[in-house]
């Protein structure tokens, strides 16, 4: 092993996706469902920005993670089959974009249920990994994920490269940690119908801040996990701004493109 890695491995990039769609804004309010404006934008990260973004990662060789909301899934069968088909991974992301934290035990747990049951219905694969919604974690949440098989979780902020986290009752699941840094909505978000005003970025900025966040992983040999919208990201001149960033990270030597599920079980497999 090089560092905390196997192999030559310096350091992992893992580019990962949170297909939303208008799952988050109708579980913000429903009435929102009446403008549609606001849908046509939320709408257009699955119809049009997913199957970009997959030919991108293609052109460049990467597979990565996709954390799809179960409505999203059953309104978009054929895009989730051809994210699995096309072997990257698909995730857990609730199934109206509910965080844990506003759902009482019982809808905790079926909306857990009920995602899970919807992806492996159109993937054939039950996931394995989990990201909350809003990053709003109950504290119930790491128990219940461990207790209904799942080996990761993608949601708290605790370090910049995976760790273990206890889930009581002796288990534990792999943390595959995020940050609001590293992430597209707080630089590019504006829906003024919502109340979300900005100020938005353009790409050059957030270039700038995304690859002195990589530059700086690869210093310390961690992992640089991107979270991503595609109705947000997918934007023509925010993809140009991710290609070129993926050129950026592939100039440094043993960089490797991770799903969140590798990642994960690396980590179990060489961190017991």
């Amino acid at each position: 092993m090089a560092g905390i890695w196997p192999g030559d491995t310096r350091c992992a990039v893992l580019l990962t996706f949170d297909v939303d769609g208008v799952s988050s804004w109708l579980r913000r309010n429903p009435d929102f469902a009446k403008l549609p404006s606001l849908m046509s934008m939320a709408e257009y990260g699955p119809s049009v920005a997913t199957p970009r973004i997959l030919e991108l990662l293609e052109a460049h060789d990467i597979k990565a993670t996709f954390f799809i909301p179960g409505f999203v899934a059953e309104t978009h069968q054929e895009l989730v089959r051809r994210v699995h088909s096309l072997g990257h991974e698909v995730a857990h992301h609730g199934y109206l974009h509910e965080p844990p934290a506003t759902c009482t035990p019982e809808q905790e747990e079926e909306v857990l249920d009920k995602g899970t049951a919807i992806l492996a219905g159109i993937t054939g694969q039950r996931p394995l990994g989990y990201r909350s919604p809003s990053w709003e974690l109950s504290e119930r949440s790491l128990p219940l994920l461990a207790g209904k098989g799942f080996l990761y979780d993608s949601s708290l902020m605790g370090d910049d490269a995976p760790y273990w986290v206890e889930a009581g009752q002796g288990k534990r699941l792999v943390e595959v940690p995020v940050h609001w840094q590293w992430d597209d909505v707080p630089y590019f978000a504006f829906a003024p119908a919502a109340g979300i005003r900005g100020p938005m970025q353009g790409p050059q900025a957030v270039y700038e801040t995304w690859s002195a966040g990589f530059d700086g992983v690869y210093r310390w040999g961690r992992a640089f996990c991107l979270t991503m919208h595609p109705q947000v990201i997918g934007r023509p001149d925010r993809l140009l701004m991710l290609e070129r960033l993926v050129r950026h990270m592939r100039s440094f030597r043993d960089v490797a493109f991770l799903r969140c599920i590798d990642a994960a079980r690396m980590w179990e497999q060489d961190k017991r």
